[in-house]
């Protein structure tokens, strides 16, 4: 799978159902991560933040809505889609799961159809460049969909490396983005790259953003990592 592929966290204590959810959701082209319990979803949110969590109510030890509540309340993970899964039906309990913090709120049984089209418009929040959005940041255009780049109505020339930390900049202008959470993001947790690659790509991108003039738009923070703007 390419790294830049959205990462969906799936937390379902009942095996088919988790099962039945992962299947659907890398059917529809993301990374599933998959926890069984509250616990082990905190833990996975720590070691890789996915980009969307689907999180069933009941659960036993630590509920679904203990763990919303928990994720909303840091200032590292609140911004974390959630869509919250649950039998209850009452409106009451809709609310609740919505004053919480969840972003959504699907009844079961569900429609897996529509369980899917809520995801990608919660994706469309947080990674608008992997469903086709054109993104803009000052002079610069990057359009996801024919995968090209100008800044000044100049086209640009990017490796496809330096376009994948492109559009995690323009996603989150302003974001300093970490050495490790880029390589995270770009080349994924499965590969092994050194740091220091990082920087060279970020070099590459420089380079390539001011290939017509102006300003280097890439900010380095030091002792931080990266952000643009």
């Amino acid at each position: 799978m390419s790294a830049d592929q959205p990462t969906v966290l799936v937390v379902e204590d009942e095996l088919a159902q988790r099962e039945v959810l992962a299947y659907n959701l890398e059917a529809e082209g993301f990374r599933v991560a998959k926890a069984e319990n509250g616990d082990e979803a905190l833990l996975l949110v720590d070691e890789d933040s996915p980009d969307i969590i689907v999180l069933d109510w009941m659960m036993p030890n630590l509920s679904g809505i203990e763990v919303c509540r928990r994720l909303k309340s840091r200032a590292d993970t609140r911004s974390i889609p959630i869509i919250m899964l649950s039998a209850r039906t009452e409106e009451v309990d809709k609310v609740r799961g919505l004053e919480t913090g969840a972003d959504d709120y699907v009844v079961k049984p569900y429609s897996v159809v529509e369980l899917m089209a809520r995801v990608r418009t919660q994706l469309r929040r947080v990674r608008p460049a992997t469903v086709g959005i054109r993104l803009e940041f000052g002079d610069i255009i990057l359009d996801s969909e024919t995968h090209k780049v100008s800044r000044d109505s100049k086209p640009l020339k990017l490796g496809p490396t330096e376009f994948r930390l492109l559009s995690t900049f323009m996603e989150k202008p302003g974001r300093v983005w970490s050495r490790e959470q880029l390589l995270d993001r770009v080349w994924g947790r499965d590969i092994y790259v050194d740091t220091r690659t990082v920087d060279v790509h970020i070099g590459r991108l420089r380079k390539a953003l001011t290939q017509h003039g102006g300003e280097d738009p890439v900010r380095t923070v030091r002792g931080a990592g990266y952000a643009l703007g």
